[in-house]
């Protein structure tokens, strides 16, 4: 119980300096991105009295935009965050191999050459005088073992081929965040800014085709359709 007290104090204190600083808070923000449409609107107008305050409560102009100053871009991103999500870590190559021995045949596989391995070392006592031949008892053990190797083959392939394709997409994904833009106005000028550099009162200009890199509310519009198909699953699932 202490230490959830102590943890609901440190937030109430981190909403109250966020509050002083600027008009609202991460959580505020947080909850207003919860609305979407005519929900949106009137939440906005309701609680904030339109765009316009709440552009004024972020202390940040809808023609010029922010100062751009380094000063103002540090406080904010020490209250409200930056536009990052924090990657997962990586799997590591054991944890790969481990995920691909969770394939149901391959379970089954081992099972049946341990079984093998442990028949072919098994020699029931005589139980005549006739002799046999012996080499196809003596050779059981191959079985098992080549039932082995080719589970470890196809384990060590498909983690290898798993650890390539993840550490290529994260390759791909780093790419795309430092070379993907967006128009943003910043000191009363038209700012291409890498999209891990927008921040909470940042005024961006929204074309044709782009995709949004952050939430955030319309200022001004015309004949405006986000298509939220992607997010959704829906297709043909169009926002006005």
């Amino acid at each position: 119980m202490g230490k959830d007290a102590e943890e609901r104090s440190r937030m109430m204190a981190e909403e109250a300096e966020q509050a002083s600083k600027f008009g609202c808070t991460l959580k505020e923000l947080r909850e207003l991105m919860e609305y979407r449409g005519h929900e949106g609107y009137e939440k906005i107008m309701t609680d904030y009295g339109g765009a316009h305050e709440l552009c004024k409560r972020l202390k940040t102009s809808p023609n010029e935009g922010l100062s751009g100053s380094a000063a103002d871009i540090q406080l904010r991103q020490s209250v409200y965050g930056s536009n990052v999500i924090p990657p997962k870590p990586p799997k590591s190559f054991l944890r790969l191999v481990w995920e691909a021995l969770q394939d149901v045949t391959l379970i089954i596989l081992i099972v049946a050459a341990v079984i093998s391995l442990g028949l072919s070392f098994y020699h029931p006592p005589a139980t005549s005088d006739v002799g046999g031949d012996d080499s196809e008892s003596e050779a059981g053990w191959i079985e098992g073992c080549a039932i082995l190797i080719a589970v470890f083959v196809v384990v060590f392939v498909t983690a290898f081929n798993d650890w390539r394709k993840e550490k290529q997409f994260r390759g791909l994904q780093s790419k795309i965040e430092d070379e993907h833009k967006f128009s943003t106005i910043r000191g009363g000028e038209i700012l291409q800014i890498p999209v891990g550099d927008l921040i909470v009162g940042d005024i961006c200009q929204v074309k044709y085709g782009d995709l949004l890199p952050t939430d955030g509310c319309i200022i001004q519009s015309n004949d405006l359709k986000v298509d939220e198909s992607s997010l959704t699953g829906e297709s043909d699932h169009v926002k006005k």
